[in-house]
């Protein structure tokens, strides 16, 4: 994350660091009202903010997306910390950029989870990751449900509710540029095109070329591998990845 990326125009190679006491002084001008004080703080704690945002799930939100909110985070952190305290601001800084990062998160899931779900299920993992640290070995729904005093069920249905969703063309696994799908798994040949215009894909299909669409219905829907497919059609297996990636670019964007 620290090598020379660029993430919402900035070169991450080039942030820079400002010393302890030098955070302290721009952070008195700041609250005295000095908006280039207040600049040079954001400025000089987004290498921090870079940090944290790379620890949360880039499949879900973009890194541009994570940084932009992780620099709210890191504002709130500059125009509320209390100099009086005896603490040093990154301390009181990275749990605000995390507590921004996953209200975003929360606030943005496709799928919505009620509050008193989702603090159970927080609540839960919170007992799995202390026994896990305690004992050495993964709790048990059973346990966790003792614990916290609560029906067991609760606490799975819970657990299940803030499941990250996947995509269908999420890769399971592959071997080289032959990759195996999630859609590949869904696929049954009793179900054919039905199956397609069930799931809104057909007029995302009607945009593909002959050759692209000839390949996507091989792929997942009669269950050939690319090689297969390459023999079939008289290219080689790398172009038949190369089609059928930007058959599943095309999709995507279509559907989005």
């Amino acid at each position: 994350m620290l090598n020379k990326v660029e993430i919402c125009g900035v070169d991450t190679s080039t942030l820079k660091t400002i010393p302890e006491d030098e955070k302290r002084r721009l952070l008195k001008l700041a609250h005295e009202g000095d908006k280039e004080a207040r600049e040079k703080l954001i400025m000089g704690n987004l290498r921090l903010v870079l940090s944290v945002s790379g620890r949360f799930n880039p499949k879900r939100d973009s890194r541009d997306d994570l940084f932009q909110v992780g620099c709210i985070g890191l504002i709130k952190a500059i125009d509320n910390f209390n100099l009086d305290m005896d603490v040093r601001f990154s301390t009181y800084a990275v749990p605000m950029i995390i507590g921004e990062l996953r209200r975003h998160q929360r606030d943005n899931n496709v799928i919505r989870v009620s509050r008193s779900v989702r603090d159970l299920a927080y609540r839960a993992l919170g007992v799995k990751e202390d026994i896990a640290r305690t004992e050495g070995r993964e709790a048990t729904t059973k346990e966790i449900a003792k614990r916290l005093d609560v029906p067991e069920k609760a606490v799975s249905e819970a657990m299940e509710a803030i499941v990250e969703p996947i995509s269908i063309f999420d890769s399971v696994y592959g071997d080289g540029e032959d990759k195996m799908y999630v859609i590949d798994k869904l696929a049954d040949e009793d179900t054919g095109d039905d199956w397609i215009e069930s799931l809104s894909l057909k007029d995302a299909l009607a945009k593909l070329g002959e050759r692209e669409l000839d390949i996507i219905k091989k792929r997942f829907y009669k269950g050939r591998t690319q090689m297969e497919i390459a023999e079939e059609i008289g290219i080689s297996q790398a172009q038949v990845s190369r089609l059928e990636k930007g058959a599943i670019d095309k999709l995507r964007k279509y559907m989005s």
